[in-house]
């Protein structure tokens, strides 16, 4: 049996590019603001603008964020292209709705899904309509090189293959037709197998729904006599001597005219337990403000402590495990401490030698808590980072450590707005539903089928979430849905935002609002302890930070005074009648004598051995030299401290007290650790390391750069419609060249043709003389051409080959070597319409062989084509092809 596709019919005569060329400004724009891959590089015409949207990458790029009912109605267009020749009528809105399984009631989304697969260009209307999709006359077709990525079974179907059985190209044309009877599909079917041996129609039901594959029986069974019958009645054809197949219209046929069993215009409903909102809120505050607190933690252990940076980036586990222990939590919690902390800037490494991660000067601990966790949720948002892989291992068998360069995901953002997406579905009410991780994954694998998110991915997120107090008891809380607040269903497109909406503003608002009221006293008792019975304010969790130990959390807070936590106080500048006249204004109870005792007590004892530092040094022979040097006004910034008579401690380095004194007046000398004087020699000193940049400020500026670079849709638009003007202004100017020199020919006049210069076996300056007989002035005398007629003969030929014969752009040859976009259109127009194309090639000789070849495929920068005069296949890398120019029609 042959394989062979039915003749396209007469309306599919238009191609892709010109579908593009014919559509409005405001369509070409929304279309590159669907696909923004598209606008850079800018593209340089509209025929590449065509090629570049048909190519492999960005239909990769565009399927990704293809949903589930989108790729149904490119799989069922697809499937049904070939088949349309037996048809009545186009391929319509109505056709694939049927096709799709859907009802009446389905056809105002599937067709929402049309008119948003044609805006992005995955579809395109052979009838005209580009702009819009409408509802009736419209023949869909899918855009070229999206068979490639779909395979070669679109929806499961078989191959289309001719002939096929009697009566079921009429019966699947009723099926998809808008016929009301829908019934002969199935009774075409039953005639067929009317005199069929047992076991042939559960072989057919069996290879119905994909996929259209099957091996062959054993010779000598009754499952092999049916297989046998199958393929004698053009049922099944073999593919080769192990396997069948089943025919795309054999296979419409079995399914009554449909391509898939139900149409998914709806997404999956996420499943999981209902929580109170008030409930959730409550959990979220308490997340929010554990992490703040554990990320002040972290800062002051860091402080004292600062750990070492790993070679290859980030922090070690043993540093990772004390953190953990600081902070009571385990190590996976703890990562994501870190990691916030360092994504909102508050810890960095210090680019010392070895290097150390350390905290930063900020203005964090000015904040109240709503305002801090305003900045670590932005910083989240904005993040690309996977903290969640810690303690996973790469590729090459190495753990990964948090703040580790190889945390970082481009996808991240995209899928933690598709998470959040699917948790603010439900709008807000008395309960607000917690969905399991599975359902949120069901949910996300509908709006992006193509690129299903892993589901540890997803489970991270939604710890995070957790963590960060965007979600509690796994429900999105009323802080977090302030994040998203104009979804109202699940979303997967990350939604820029800028901070000036949350820090300080609503997000943080609204975390106040949900928060528990602050209490400002204290409950002291005699065995050194203190009850806070609820949130502490401000002022007392400093108070409560600095001079003691915390032993217990929940709705009241017990902390417990002892030598070492009120030492710490001490040490932070404070006194032991202040400490006292603080507790005694917050506690309703009168300070207990033993807390009292322990205050005094301390202090008494805190600074009796001192400790201090100095960098230099200054000796004299003679104590008067430095009388009264420490208590000059003008070396006041020196820092100088008598240690003894003839020594005095400075601050500053010795140069610059070197400096300082000598400027004073004092001739004083540099001298070593062994007190010989050093002679000063000149060299190099070291360059001044300017501070990095923060994350934000390089996101913003590679947000700035990328806008710089790619301009705007409409400007662009513009410039394209501009460079095709002038296309077709050259088109007409060549046309007009064209005629002068068939009037020549006509005529039997000449002209000379000068500057032929002969590439392989074609003249390549045909071009150029007919634009010298097109810039002649009217009027002009024509000079006699020697041979007269025979070379004019051969320039008007010239002329007509060059002319716009398939509505592709003309080609200027005397501009050197075609635009490679414009040649990968044409070759996949000849792709799609199995013509033949003109192929102009640099041979091994560096020289250009002109030939006429029938595309085949085109794929990994490799075409493989038919040469039709020498019977022969070739491949040809693309990289040599140096044009292609669309066959001649004939005269």
């Amino acid at each position: 049996m042959a394989s062979s596709l039915p003749a396209a019919p007469a309306a599919a005569t238009r191609h892709f590019a010109d579908d593009l060329r014919q559509r409005s400004d405001t369509a070409l724009a929304a279309l590159l603001r669907a696909r923004p891959d598209l606008a850079a590089p800018s593209p340089s015409t509209l025929r590449s603008l065509a090629a570049r949207a048909s190519s492999r990458s960005s239909l990769e790029r565009a399927l990704a964020r293809a949903d589930a009912l989108t790729m149904q109605v490119l799989e069922a267009v697809l499937a049904l292209e070939p088949v349309l020749g037996p048809l009545p009528g186009p391929l319509s809105t109505e056709v694939i709705t049927w096709a799709l399984g859907g009802s009446p009631a389905d056809r105002p989304r599937v067709e929402t899904a049309i008119h948003r697969a044609v805006e992005q260009a995955l579809l395109w209307d052979t009838r005209g309509g580009s702009d819009a999709v409408p509802a009736a006359p419209a023949d869909l077709r899918t855009v070229p090189g999206l068979d490639e990525l779909l395979g070669p079974n679109p929806a499961g179907l078989g191959p289309h293959l001719e002939p096929v059985p009697d009566g079921l190209p009429e019966a699947v044309g009723h099926a998809l037709g808008a016929a009301a009877d829908r019934s002969g599909t199935a009774a075409a079917v039953d005639k067929l197998l009317a005199g069929a041996p047992p076991g042939a129609r559960a072989i057919l039901d069996a290879l119905a729904w994909g996929p259209p594959v099957g091996v062959v029986p054993a010779a000598g069974t009754r499952p092999r006599d049916a297989v046998n019958w199958l393929v004698t009645e053009h049922l099944l054809v073999r593919s080769d001597a192990r396997h069948v197949v089943l025919p795309r219209m054999v296979g419409l046929a079995l399914r009554n005219g449909h391509t898939h069993r139900e149409a998914r215009t709806l997404p999956p409903e996420p499943q999981g337990r209902t929580v109170h909102t008030a409930t959730a809120d409550a959990e979220a505050a308490s997340a929010a403000l554990e992490l703040v607190r554990r990320v002040r933690l972290l800062r002051q252990s860091w402080d004292e402590n600062p750990p070492s940076v790993l070679r290859a980036g980030g922090l070690g586990v043993r540093d990772l495990r004390k953190v953990a222990a600081q902070l009571e939590t385990d190590e996976r919690a703890t990562a994501f401490v870190v990691e916030m902390a360092s994504l909102a800037g508050l810890v960095r490494d210090d680019g010392d030698a070895p290097p150390s991660y350390v905290p930063t000067v900020t203005d964090w601990d000015d904040l109240d808590d709503a305002a801090r966790w305003a900045r670590l949720v932005e910083a989240w948002l904005a993040s690309r980072r996977a903290p969640w892989l810690v303690g996973s291992r790469d590729d090459k068998g190495a753990l990964r450590a948090p703040l580790s360069p190889d945390l970082q995901r481009p996808w991240v953002p995209r899928l933690r707005n598709g998470v959040l997406g699917v948790l603010a579905a439900e709008p807000a009410g008395d309960t607000v539903l917690a969905p399991t991780p599975e359902s949120v994954v069901e949910v996300l694998t509908w709006h992006t089928p193509r690129s299903v998110p892993p589901a540890s991915a997803v489970e991270g997120l939604l710890s995070e979430a957790e963590w960060l107090g965007v979600t509690g008891a796994g429900a999105l809380s009323t802080p977090g849905r302030v994040l998203l607040p104009d979804v109202s269903e699940a979303q997967v497109t990350p939604v820029t935002r800028t901070s000036d909406t949350w820090a300080g503003g609503a997000l943080a608002a609204a975390l106040r609002a949900v928060l528990p009221h602050e209490v400002d006293e204290i409950l002291l008792q005699g065995d050194l302890t203190g009850i806070v019975p609820g949130r502490p304010s401000r002022e007392l969790a400093r108070l409560l930070e600095r001079a003691t130990d915390i032993e217990s959390r929940g709705a009241a807070t017990t902390v417990r005074f002892s030598p070492a936590s009120v030492t710490r106080a001490l040490d932070q500048g404070e006194t032991a009648d202040g400490m006292l006249d603080e507790l005694a204004h917050r506690s309703p109870v009168p300070v207990p004598q033993p807390l009292e005792y322990l205050i005094r007590d301390t202090a008494r004892r805190h600074g009796a051995v001192r400790v201090g530092s100095a960098s230099s040094y200054l000796r004299a022979a003679d104590a008067t030299v430095l009388a009264g040097l420490e208590h000059d006004p003008t070396l006041v910034g020196l820092g100088l401290v008598r240690l003894a008579p003839t020594v005095l401690a400075a601050s500053v380095p010795a140069a610059a007290l070197h400096e300082a004194l000598r400027n004073r007046g004092l001739v004083s000398a540099l001298e070593g650790p062994d007190g010989r004087v050093l002679v000063a020699r000149r060299g190099v000193t070291g360059r001044a390391m300017p501070a990095p940049r923060s994350a934000a400020a390089i996101r913003m500026g590679s947000a700035h750069d990328a806008a710089t670079r790619t301009p705007d849709p409409e400007t662009l638009v513009a410039e394209l419609r501009a460079v095709e003007e002038a296309a077709r202004a050259g088109a007409r100017a060549r046309a007009d060249a064209a005629e002068v020199a068939r009037s020549v020919a006509t005529s039997g006049g000449g002209i000379p043709l000068r500057g032929y210069r002969v590439v392989g076996s074609r003249p390549r300056t045909e071009i150029t003389a007919v634009e010298q007989l097109a810039g002649t002035p009217s009027g002009a005398p024509e000079p006699p051409m020697p041979g007269g007629e025979p070379d004019a003969a051969r320039a008007a030929a010239s002329a007509d080959d060059t002319g716009d014969h398939t509505g592709a752009e003309p080609l200027d040859e005397d501009a050197g070597t075609q635009h490679p976009a414009d040649g990968l259109a044409l070759l996949r127009d000849a792709l799609r319409d199995g013509s033949t194309v003109i192929i102009e090639v640099a041979g091994h000789t560096g020289q250009l062989e002109r030939r006429e070849l029938k595309p085949l495929n085109l794929d990994g920068g490799r075409l493989r084509a038919l040469d039709p005069n020498r019977e022969a296949e070739l491949t040809i890398a693309v990289h040599r092809i140096a044009s292609v120019l669309p066959t001649s029609p004939a005269p």
